[in-house]
């Protein structure tokens, strides 16, 4: 079920979605200071090909100081627009019956978008 569902978020939303993604990270990483988000921005163009039948985890060390940071950072510049973008699609999604399943995906990334750092979807 997932491979049909992964399928079919890849022809409706989800290649352009990680797409998006993966040319804001690429992006991010033309500066130095910008590497670590740009990395994140990857990571989550990478989830986002393929969503369905994956869970998103906390990493042993997600609430260290140097991650806490970043996450604030993330949060302040990229991620709120991110979560904002989810949410929305989500609503739209749901309006519909054929549409759930595919809005309980961007609910999913929601957290992800919003703090990557020390999170991952496996």
């Amino acid at each position: 079920m997932s491979l049909l569902g992964n399928l079919l978020w890849l022809l409706f939303g989800g290649f352009i979605a990680g797409l998006g993604y993966l040319l804001g990270g690429l992006a991010l990483c033309l500066t130095v200071v910008g590497i670590p988000f740009g990395l994140q921005s990857i990571k989550l163009g990478l989830a986002v090909f393929a969503p369905f039948g994956k869970d998103v985890v906390e990493l042993p060390d997600a609430n260290s100081v140097p991650r806490v940071v970043f996450n604030l950072l993330w949060v302040l510049l990229f991620g709120w627009p991110i979560a904002v973008a989810h949410l929305t699609s989500a609503g739209i999604l749901a309006l519909t019956v054929i549409g759930i399943p595919f809005a309980v995906q961007h609910i999913k990334l929601i957290p992800l978008s919003l703090l990557p750092f020390g999170r991952d979807l496996r």
